[in-house]
C-alpha cells in the first residue's frame, strides 16, 4: 500500500494518539534479564527478608494465585508458596525504560513520558510507517524483540481515550477506542474505572447519584463543579471523549528552578536559629513547588557570611521531592557540611532540575516505599496513591525523572545484553 493510500487511513482533522503501557514492568524486566524466571510466579518486593515487606509488582503468573501489588509479603507467600521474590533493581529498570522510549522515538519526536513505564505518542504525521494499527503492532513487536518486554497500546483521537484503551487488554493488547465507541464501551463502567478518578472522588460522586462514567457524561455541570471544582468540569469533558491536551515532549522542562532566600535581621551564629531559618525557607520553597506542580531533583543552598563571602552548594537527589520536611532535613545536612561556624548574614534554598508532578516516575527506593506502604497500600505505583491522598503523596515516596534517551547512543541496539551492563544495586544504594 502506498503512502498516500495509508494517509487516507488517518483523520483529515484531528489527531492519532497512542498510549504505550508496559505490562508488569519490573517483573518483566527481571524475566528479560533472567529467562529462567519466565512463566513463574514472580514478585518484586521491598524488604524481602522481613515479613512486613510489600509487593511492588508481580507477574501475571503470580496474579493467578491472587497475589496483588501492595500486598504484604507474608500474605502473598501464603497464597502462593512457590512465589519467587526479588528486590527492586532500579538501574536495570531505568535502562529498560530508556530503551523503550528510544524505540518510540523512532516513529515520532512527539513522545511524552508519563512514568518509567508508559508514555503518549502523537503519530498523526507518522503515516510513512503504516496505519495506526500497523504502527502499534510494529512498536509492540520491536519492544518484545529488542527488550524482551510485553506492552499494551491504546489507539485513540486523544490522550484520555488512548489511556483508557491501553488498560482494556493486558498483557500484549492493542485496543482502538473511537469517540463513537464511548457510549457502548466506556459509559457502562463504574466511575472508579475512569482514568483520573480515584476511590475518594468516586465516593464523592455517589453523593450526587453518579455511579458510572455515563452518569458523569450526562451529569449536571454546575453540580459537578460545586462538588469537585474545576476537576468536575474536566472529568465531564473526558467522559464525553473531549481532551484537548497535546502530546508535549517538553512539558517536563517548563520550570528550571524555584528558590527563596532571606537576609537575616542580624548576623547569626547559633546553629538552632539557623536551622529554624532553613526550615522556614524549606516551607516557602515547598509551597511554591507545589503551586507549580513540580518536584526538585536537586537542592542548592546559599550561605553568605557577615564579611559578604558567599558560598553555594548543590546536591543531586535520588528521589525528587517537594515536601518541606524532606527538604529541611537535606538542606540542614548540606549546611552543616559547608558552614565554617562564622556568623551568617543570608541563607537561601533553591530547588533545581524540576520534574513535572504528572510526569515524574516513582523510584520505589525501599525506605520511602515502606514508609508509604505503612500509610496506605500503593496501587499501580503512582496513580492510586495520588487519588487517595491527592497529588502530593508522591513527594514522600520519591520519584525520578526519566533519563533522556538522547544520552544513549542512537546506534545502540538495546537488547537483553544491555540490561546486564547495569550492576545490581547494593544495600547502601537502596
Amino acid at each position: 500500500m502506498g503512502v498516500s493510500a495509508v494517509k487516507e487511513m488517518y483523520p483529515k482533522n484531528g489527531r492519532v494518539i497512542l498510549h504505550v503501557d508496559m505490562n508488569s514492568f519490573y517483573a518483566s524486566v527481571e524475566m528479560a534479564y533472567d529467562p529462567t524466571l519466565k512463566g513463574k510466579p514472580l514478585a518484586i518486593a521491598g524488604n524481602v527478608e522481613e515479613r512486613r515487606g510489600i509487593i511492588v509488582t508481580c507477574s501475571y503468573e503470580a496474579r493467578k494465585f491472587g497475589v496483588k501489588t501492595t500486598m504484604p509479603l507474608w500474605e502473598a507467600k501464603k497464597l502462593c508458596p512457590q512465589l519467587i521474590v526479588k528486590r527492586p533493581n532500579f538501574d536495570r529498570y531505568r535502562a529498560a525504560s530508556i530503551g523503550m522510549f528510544e524505540i518510540l522515538r523512532k516513529y515520532t519526536e512527539l513522545v511524552e513520558p508519563v512514568s518509567i513505564d508508559e508514555g503518549y505518542m502523537d503519530i498523526t504525521e507518522s503515516f510513512e510507517f503504516g496505519s495506526p494499527i500497523e504502527i502499534a503492532g510494529s512498536i509492540q513487536k520491536r519492544v518484545l524483540e529488542q527488550l524482551d518486554l510485553p506492552c499494551s497500546i491504546g489507539i485513540a483521537p486523544n490522550k484520555f481515550l488512548a489511556k483508557m484503551a491501553s488498560d482494556m487488554k493486558k498483557p500484549m493488547g492493542i485496543t482502538v477506542l473511537r469517540k463513537r465507541d464511548i457510549p457502548i464501551v466506556l459509559w457502562p463502567l463504574n466511575t472508579n474505572e475512569m482514568h483520573g478518578i480515584g476511590k475518594k472522588t468516586a465516593e464523592k460522586l455517589t453523593t450526587i447519584g453518579i455511579y458510572t462514567i455515563g452518569d458523569i457524561a450526562k451529569g449536571n455541570e454546575v453540580q459537578l463543579k460545586t462538588l469537585l471544582g474545576i476537576n468536575g468540569i474536566r472529568i465531564r469533558e473526558r467522559a464525553n471523549g473531549i481532551d484537548q491536551r497535546a502530546v508535549d515532549p517538553e512539558s517536563i522542562e517548563e520550570f528550571k528552578s524555584i528558590g527563596n532566600s532571606t537576609t537575616l535581621p542580624k548576623d547569626v551564629s547559633n546553629q538552632q536559629e539557623l536551622f529554624q531559618v532553613l526550615e522556614s525557607l524549606a516551607e516557602t520553597v515547598s509551597i511554591r513547588l507545589k503551586r507549580k506542580n513540580v518536584l526538585a531533583s536537586s537542592l542548592g543552598i546559599t550561605i553568605r557570611y557577615k564579611d559578604r563571602k558567599t558560598i553555594t552548594r548543590s546536591k543531586k537527589l535520588s528521589n525528587p521531592l517537594n515536601h518541606k520536611d524532606d527538604m529541611a532535613t537535606i538542606v540542614k545536612q548540606m549546611f552543616l557540611k559547608s558552614w565554617n561556624g562564622d556568623s551568617v548574614r543570608l541563607l537561601g534554598i533553591t530547588g533545581n532540575e524540576l520534574v513535572d508532578h504528572d510526569h515524574a516516575y516513582k523510584q520505589l527506593d525501599l525506605f520511602s516505599y515502606e514508609k508509604d506502604a505503612k500509610k496506605e497500600p500503593l496501587l499501580k505505583t503512582l496513580s492510586n496513591l495520588r487519588e487517595k491522598y491527592g497529588k502530593n503523596i508522591i513527594e514522600n515516596a520519591g520519584s525520578h525523572k526519566i533519563d533522556s534517551a538522547h544520552n544513549v547512543g542512537t546506534g545502540t541496539s538495546f537488547n537483553k545484553d544491555f540490561l546486564r551492563n547495569f550492576p545490581e544495586k547494593n544495600k547502601e544504594d537502596e
